[in-house]
């Protein structure tokens, strides 16, 4: 399970769609993961879903699925079953709320340090040269040739390798660029700045809408809506250095618009989850 393929959605006519399991596990991050060892009942699962338009068939086989990869576990009691977090996707949602909360869209204190990691697969090792592009691009590198990937800052990628099974094949150093080296120019040909700005553009056009229509009257649904709307738009974001970027670089009004969002309805969806969620223990 990578962390790609939880954040990923469909692009539509309206914005990003995004995969049931991503908004599976936006729930839990917005509801579960801060409670400790808590499970919740597949049926309060279903209600909140479906306010985001994920029917209850494809609630229920996602949670299925989402066992079997080893993201929740499952304890019944009666006739009901609860679902609950497991470490791989505790690990997951905490990165995603340093993402989020901690590190924030815009780099305004970037040192001057990169991180590169340099890796050589065999042709036949697709799935683990897959594996390993998701997983460095979430992390916030780039490609600056085909082997060889950057990112900005101190990035401990160590423990990525390791979980891949890849440390005999990666190499990775911590560097500062020579004089000599256009950094402007080296970011615009690693990364694509105009499909990055467009995201942050189209979320903060369809978020300041919201907000000018009002707030509604389903915060927990918003929320939901919201965070993983969010996590989409950043994931290809690898927080370049503020100074390098274009002028009006569009992050930093999307971010405000998220914020304040987010702001709105962290009390009223707190609230409601209350009243809507049945929850226990797994012990």
């Amino acid at each position: 399970m990578e962390d790609d393929d939880i954040l990923d959605a469909q692009d539509t006519s309206e914005g990003p769609q995004p995969r049931p399991q991503s908004l599976m596990l936006a729930f839990f991050g917005n509801h579960v993961l801060e409670e400790g060892d808590v499970g919740v009942y597949s049926g309060s699962i279903i209600d909140v879903l479906g306010r985001v338009g994920v029917g209850e068939q494809a609630v229920r086989s996602t949670l299925t699925r989402m066992v079997n990869r080893g993201l929740l576990r499952r304890r019944r009691e009666g006739r009901r079953m609860f679902f609950g977090l497991t470490p791989q996707a505790t690990r997951v949602l905490q990165d995603g709320r340093t993402r989020i909360w901690q590190q924030g869209a815009v780099n305004d204190d970037w040192d001057g340090s990169w991180t590169l990691l340099g890796f050589s697969l065999p042709d036949s090792w697709k799935r683990q040269r897959h594996d390993l592009r998701s997983r460095l691009t979430w992390s916030g590198f780039g490609a600056l040739y085909s082997g060889l990937w950057i990112a900005p800052g101190n990035i401990d990628v160590s423990g990525v390798v390791e979980e891949l099974g890849l440390a005999a094949h990666v190499k990775i150093f911590h560097a500062q660029a020579d004089v000599a080296t256009d950094i402007e120019l080296m970011i615009r040909d690693t990364w694509d700045l105009e499909s990055i700005a467009t995201r942050y553009v189209l979320f903060d056009k369809r978020w300041t809408a919201h907000l000018d229509a009002g707030a509604g009257d389903d915060p927990i649904g918003t929320r939901l809506r919201l965070v993983s709307e969010w996590l989409w738009t950043i994931r290809a974001d690898p927080r370049l250095p503020a100074r390098h970027l274009p002028p009006e670089w569009p992050a930093r009004p999307a971010q405000e618009t998220f914020r304040r969002v987010a702001d709105h309805t962290a009390g009223p969806a707190r609230e409601m989850a209350h009243e809507l969620l049945e929850t226990t223990r797994m012990r």
